[in-house]
């Protein structure tokens, strides 16, 4: 198990999906799986800053990794604000780009990259973000 932290700001992305290809290359996984365990870290993380903390340096995002049988499971936490995910609409597929609201396609990839995603937020200073990936999953 790894555990880091980064300060919420964009300029930090680069160095995050640096830590979680490492991570995940160490965890045997394919070329295809680290790109979409990264893509998926990459838009959490992104939502964290944007979302939780409305803003970049306005608080910390701690990432844990940790090899589980037959995959990595990603924990994500920060202290910024508290979102109930199933209010955040089903994005539309369907309609043409220009009539399509902007909201809910980073969750949305987020669940289809990832095996489990499992957002906590009980804890009153804390969001948990869980993601599970499983090899060939």
């Amino acid at each position: 198990m790894t555990k880091k932290t980064f300060a919420g700001n964009y300029r930090n992305l680069e160095e995050i999906s640096t830590y979680i290809i490492n991570q995940a290359e160490q965890a045997g996984f394919s070329s295809k799986e680290i790109y979409a365990i990264q893509t998926a870290v990459d838009e959490a993380c992104a939502n964290i800053i944007d979302h939780a903390y409305g803003g970049e340096d306005l608080g910390e995002i701690e990432i844990e990794v940790k090899k589980i049988k037959n995959g990595i499971r990603i924990i994500l936490e920060d202290e910024g604000r508290a979102f109930d995910p199933d209010e955040v609409p089903t994005p539309d597929l369907e309609s043409p780009l220009e009539n399509r609201r902007e909201r809910g396609l980073g969750i949305f990839f987020i669940r289809q990259l990832m095996d489990k995603v499992i957002f906590d937020f009980s804890n009153a200073h804390k969001n948990t973000l869980t993601l599970i990936k499983y090899k060939g999953g």
